[in-house]
């Protein structure tokens, strides 16, 4: 069993050795332009290319709440495009986040980052634009992820904790 290690810093620069992947939550209607992702496309162009391709053909392949796509951006980096959330504004609904989906896409990140023998490296995934409380969501890391001895790191950018 890991556990997840915190640091402050950049989820897309992890300073480790060794097959990374990192990890992100997507929501479900093929919008690509605020948060996390600014940050990762300022990096690679290839996960924002690669998820709006797999939006654009949803009704031929498995695009949807649950779904991951890892999307290789140097020769031991990837990218996991994870549709954890449903639309992108908090309205009548409540809030986009939705734990089951991002619970299932970690039980399939787990998978492939043990078949790659990588960490994962994320911010904390689901609780900024989507609206989700760390609370909830770290468990599910810890349950999908460390359970099963996949290392993860979380990061936090700047000042906020």
């Amino acid at each position: 069993m890991s556990e997840i290690r915190y640091v402050r810093g950049d989820a897309t620069v992890p300073s480790v050795k060794g097959v990374k992947v990192i990890a992100h939550v997507c929501n479900d209607l093929g919008g690509w332009g605020k948060g996390f992702v600014l940050a990762v496309s300022r990096r690679w162009p290839e996960p924002e290319a690669a998820y709006r391709a797999w939006h654009r053909d949803r009704a031929a392949n498995d695009f949807g709440l649950g779904a991951i796509q890892l999307v290789r951006v140097e020769t031991y980096v990837w990218v996991a495009n994870m549709i954890g959330q449903r639309g992108m504004r908090t309205g009548s609904k409540g809030v986009p986040v939705r734990y089951e989906a991002i619970d299932t896409a970690l039980g399939r990140l787990a998978d492939r980052a043990i078949e790659l023998g990588a960490s994962v490296h994320m911010p904390r995934i689901g609780c900024g634009l989507a609206g989700g409380k760390w609370s909830r969501v770290e468990p599910l890391i810890g349950e999908r992820l460390a359970g099963r001895g996949v290392p993860v790191t979380v990061y936090d950018h700047g000042d906020t904790a």
